[in-house]
């Protein structure tokens, strides 16, 4: 009863990630196995929190030594693996929204130069057709 309070505060920390998690889980285009690895971590965190003393034999037995040692160890890699995995998220969503500018780009230089030309009505889908095929030079 010592550690009470702490341990529910930390239990329904623990708690409330799981259920913002689920309650997001339609909604993001996560993977099973992220899906999996946070609901092992929070698995995990809630035994830890119950039984620290448990957590001090695992780190002694990897030689790490304290309980508190080895979580920070853990802690440490899993704000690596966040931080690299929303690098190559990020670096993936500005390959994608520069793809989509450069389409636009060019779907908009047809269209005013249809204008311009003064081109019948059949040259703006023909030239987009050729411009989703991936040709990249526009033949006026």
């Amino acid at each position: 009863m010592k550690y009470f309070w702490i341990q529910l505060l930390l239990i329904a920390g623990s708690v409330s990630m799981a259920l913002m998690f689920i309650r997001t889980w339609s909604q993001a285009q996560n993977r099973a196995w992220k899906r999996i690895a946070f609901s092992a971590f929070v698995v995990v965190n809630v035994y830890a929190v119950l039984r620290p003393t448990d957590v001090t034999w695992v780190a002694q037995h990897l030689g790490v030594g304290r309980g508190t040692d080895l979580v920070l160890y853990v802690m440490v890699l899993a704000m690596g693996f966040l931080t690299l995995n929303t690098f190559l998220r990020f670096r993936s969503l500005e390959k994608k929204i520069t793809d989509l500018a450069r389409t636009v780009a060019i779907n908009e230089g047809l269209r005013h130069n249809d204008v311009r030309l003064g081109a019948s009505e059949d040259a703006p889908a023909a030239a987009a057709t050729e411009s989703s095929t991936g040709t990249d030079s526009v033949k006026v």
